[in-house]
């Protein structure tokens, strides 16, 4: 488990590319090597990585096709950064939301504003129908940082960074058109799905009510 809170970015230093599968490796900042053991999970980017080789402060971590398809890690390029999490430890502040670092999709830069203090980030997913699931004031994870979803609207949310953030995460240097990972917050997700299923049910049973045919006391 992730809380959100991106512990610092680092460059993407090799990349070994093979048949939808790569391996890349990361060069870690200090702090966030101490006690780092080969099989540990880390957020890279959002998404639970395992690390598979340690070599002084650089990290392997491997790729799967299913990772490469769902987020933006078979984007990233030598040189390239990530955002990078540790896993959570019981007793550790929960300073964002519980994330479990599997992403469901990416979604696409669709609209950026500045000003003096602050960013907003507009954001576009690939099917409207992932959009029920985000609501105004709500949690999402977006490359791996725990964020409030600003407005909504029914193809497109935005949410508001201070100048924190935007300095100590990749969000910092996103772009018109790029491709973020998105995590939804898993409590939403399952409301949302059992208030569908209920509803259905009621509708499916009133229909079966309906079509019943009448008895000759009616």
């Amino acid at each position: 488990m992730f809380t959100g809170i991106v512990q610092g970015t680092a460059p993407v230093v090799a990349i070994d590319e093979k048949s939808n599968f790569r391996t890349h490796v990361v060069k870690f900042p200090p702090e966030l090597l101490p006690g780092l053991e080969l099989g540990a999970s880390v957020s890279n980017n959002g998404c639970c990585l395992t690390v598979t080789h340690i070599d002084g402060d650089l990290v392997s971590f491997d790729l799967m096709k299913e990772t490469l398809r769902l987020t933006n890690l078979g984007e990233v390029k030598a040189g390239g950064l990530v955002n990078l999490e540790r896993a959570a430890k019981f007793g550790d502040e929960i300073g964002g939301h519980l994330m479990s670092g599997h992403i469901v999709s990416t979604a696409e830069v669709v609209k950026i504003l500045t000003s003096e203090h602050n960013r907003q980030i507009w954001f576009r997913l690939p099917t409207p129908d992932m959009m029920k699931y985000i609501l105004h004031k709500g949690f999402i994870g977006i490359d791996g940082i725990s964020l409030t979803v600003g407005e909504v609207t029914k193809s497109r949310f935005c949410v508001h960074l201070i100048p924190e953030t935007l300095q100590r995460t990749t969000l910092g240097s996103r772009r018109l058109g790029d491709k973020v990972n998105i995590e939804l917050d898993p409590q939403t997700q399952a409301i949302v799905d059992t208030v569908e299923r209920v509803l259905q049910n009621r509708e499916g049973a009133a229909l079966v009510s309906g079509d019943r045919p009448a008895s000759h006391h009616d």
